[in-house]
């Protein structure tokens, strides 16, 4: 079984060297580029399975780096980011992210999202749940992996969809932030909820505020669509 590979986008010698390191410690293939323009092409050659890319990169930023190669062909992307304001990582998550790391990180716990994001990804290659969830307009195609409204998708990110099915296939029940991080991210310990948050807000913004209740003081639910 060939190597999985991941390109990591970012400027700084430093954090290039400690993730580079780490990431081939685990077994990956790993390929660097330090600018938005050769992170582009980087992926476009090397077709990885992943790539890490920082919010903040010469020639043009992570945004428009992560526009182009999802345009280019659709694979997991985890940003680097200083900038943990909410409209920021809604923006990143709203143009093909699937997670984000919030500089400064230890690199265990970016290789620990890494793997997380992987294992989402080939799980839901593998085992596509065979049906359909009606949401008022909107229909979850579980089995080809899209959300479609009056029958036409509607982008979503894998983890979208994840968090989207996760609540959509128990609509009666209320999680806990703390249960869809094990669920959905499969973070057992060490998740932040903002993460949750987050991707909550991302859906709401893409598909309504009704698409998802917030249970006060507990979690999430789906909301009443159905």
């Amino acid at each position: 079984m060939s190597r999985r590979t991941i390109v990591v986008v970012e400027d700084e010698a430093t954090i290039v060297g400690a993730v580079a390191s780490r990431l081939r410690s685990e077994g990956f293939a790993v390929e660097t580029a330090a600018t938005g323009p050769d992170g582009v092409a980087l992926c476009a050659r090397v077709a990885p399975d992943l790539v890490v890319l920082d919010w903040m990169l010469p020639g043009f930023d992570g945004i428009e780096a992560c526009r182009r190669i999802q345009a280019e062909r659709p694979v997991p992307v985890l940003f680097l980011t200083a900038r943990d304001a909410e409209a920021d990582v809604l923006v990143g998550l709203g143009i093909g992210a699937d997670d984000y790391v919030t500089k400064p990180f230890s690199p265990r716990e970016l290789v620990a999202r890494i793997h997380a994001v992987l294992r989402r990804t080939a799980r839901a290659a593998e085992e596509p749940a065979p049906s359909r969830i009606a949401l008022g307009r909107d229909v979850l195609d579980l089995d080809g992996r899209r959300l479609l409204r009056d029958g036409v998708e509607v982008p979503l990110t894998p983890t979208e969809l994840d968090l989207l099915a996760t609540l959509a296939g128990r609509p009666g029940r209320a999680f806990s932030r703390d249960e869809l991080l094990a669920e959905v991210w499969e973070w057992r310990t060490g998740g932040s909820t903002r993460t949750v948050d987050s991707h909550v807000a991302a859906l709401r913004r893409k598909l309504g505020a009704d698409v998802v209740r917030t249970v006060p003081g507990h979690g999430y639910a789906l909301g009443d669509r159905a």
